[in-house]
């Protein structure tokens, strides 16, 4: 049996004159269009962009490698290399709290002041993460935000003058155009390797399910030869354009075997730049359930028009959907001027858009094209802006559970942990995607609760000041957590 596999293990940076405007405007990313008359030399295309590489490296202390699974993580040996398998073991008994490798992955720079972009899978769960460009410079980073729905991550090293990489347009991109794949794969620095756009808009089931989030998959599907260490890597057009990230391959052993996936810039730059203005994805909600569109189905619907779409199951209650008139029953068949055929270009088209935007879909409703005028919602079936706001002390970014998590775990409320760096709530245990349901025997329904409460404790003459925190877990786990504040000064940092 086949398996996705994401290919954390080398390094590719890109950059792009980083948007400091609003997310809104994230198509300024967009520099160059793509030129399909150019010829297959890929030495300029090649030459040009290895400088935008970069090698990313990320460390953990031993107790937060346990608390991740340690080196028992089944996919340790494909990150790593049998050569690490038992080094690290060792090392562990000889000191706890010491510092131990934990995974090699690639990065794209997107702007010359050191913003950088990566999988979130390259990143996640460590202490620390080292950045090497291509001279051999090497750099600490912080991760400025990270987005598992779409597995991107941003970070930022304090650098000048960096190389970066032109942005070009995925959604320009041609099955069968040439494309090179950049990156580091099994540690060999600076490797270029070439093939074509097999597909577009490729739903690969399981990269996210894998992890247990529910994901957005709309990839850039090549037979570009990708391997361990490419992840986060440069998917760049013979202009030497950047227009995907490599992030998995379709394999039985873990190595390419033929076809190798990218996150097309279409949803990268959106994303980025929504992290770096936000510190969480400005994330369009249309407010539907549905199906594709089988021969099947259509013929128990009655549906004659279209041989393919997106069926409504049902329409959610003050969502997009409702307020534009779609029912249950209507097949979608393009967002915003362009087709969706299936869940993958679905997912792609919603993704590039935010809370507010406003646009037309188009729709078979018994047997005839209509089109309704739509105005994206968020998941809390608002438009507002929401923004991550984290306890430096605790090291957490929160946010209120979505409609949709509410949903999934069967809950009325709750806190989601939706980023973690060094802190208390890392020493705890706690993991990101964590919903808080309890501090101290208190429900929690806000983020502004908790930072009440941790001011509260910290502030008390009681010497015990400890947060007892009860929730559940993606996967409806419950665990009970108790995040020690007695070190705390009485003030937040």
């Amino acid at each position: 049996m086949k398996r996705i596999h994401q290919i954390a293990v080398a390094s590719v940076m890109f950059a792009a004159g980083f948007l400091t405007a609003s997310a809104a405007n994230s198509s300024d990313w967009v520099k160059v269009s793509n030129n399909a008359s150019v010829p297959t030399d890929f030495t300029e295309a090649a030459e040009s962009t290895i400088n935008g590489v970069v090698s990313i490296k990320s460390y953990a202390t031993r107790r937060a490698q346990q608390s991740f699974g340690g080196f028992n993580d089944p996919f340790f040996d494909f990150f790593f290399g049998p050569q690490y398998q038992q080094q690290p073991r060792q090392r562990q008994q000889e000191g706890k709290g010491e510092e131990q490798p934990r995974g090699l992955g690639s990065g794209v720079i997107l702007s010359a002041d050191g913003y950088i972009v990566t999988n979130n899978h390259v990143i996640e769960g460590a202490d620390r993460l080292e950045v090497t460009l291509n001279d051999n410079s090497t750099f600490n980073a912080r991760v400025v935000g990270t987005d598992p729905v779409t597995d991107v991550a941003l970070l930022k090293i304090s650098a000048e003058n960096l190389h970066v990489i032109p942005m070009g347009d995925s959604d320009k991109l041609r099955i069968g155009e040439w494309v090179l794949a950049v990156g580091n794969p099994f540690g060999f620095t600076s490797t270029v390797t070439a093939g074509i756009v097999s597909a577009k808009a490729r739903g690969i089931g399981g990269s996210s399910a894998r992890r247990g989030q529910m994901g957005i998959e709309s990839y850039i599907q090549t037979d570009a030869v990708v391997n361990p260490g490419n992840s986060g890597g440069a998917l760049v057009n013979t202009s030497g354009e950047l227009v995907g990230i490599n992030t998995a391959i379709y394999s039985e052993t873990g190595s390419y075997v033929g076809y190798s996936f990218a996150i097309p810039t279409s949803i990268v730059t959106k994303v980025v730049t929504d992290l770096k203005q936000y510190g969480t994805v400005q994330r369009a909600v249309l407010g539907i359930s549905f199906r594709e569109l089988t021969p099947q189905l259509a013929k128990e619907k009655g549906v004659t028009a279209v041989n393919d779409g997106i069926y409504v199951a049902e329409v959610n209650d003050r969502s997009a959907a409702m307020e534009a008139g779609i029912k249950e029953g209507d097949v979608i068949t393009s967002i915003n001027g362009v087709a969706v055929h299936n869940t993958a270009q679905l997912q792609g088209e919603i993704s590039k858009y935010s809370p507010g935007d406003k646009i037309t879909v188009d729709y078979i409703r018994d047997n005839k094209k209509r089109t309704a005028n739509v105005t994206f919602r968020n998941s809390e079936g608002t438009t507002t802006i929401t923004k991550n706001e984290g306890f430096s002390s605790l090291g957490c970014a929160l946010k209120s559970v979505s409609a949709e998590t509410r949903s999934n775990l069967q809950i009325k409320y709750g806190v989601e942990v939706t980023g973690l760096t060094a802190g208390k709530f890392r020493d705890a245990g706690i993991k990101e995607g964590f919903v808080i349901l309890m501090v101290n025997n208190e429900i929690v329904t806000t983020p502004e609760e908790i930072e009440d409460m941790y001011d509260a404790i910290v502030k008390s003459s009681d010497p015990d000041k400890v947060m007892f925190i009860s929730g559940l877990y993606p996967t409806g786990r419950r665990v009970y957590y108790a995040v020690d504040l007695s070190s705390e000064s009485g003030n937040k940092k």
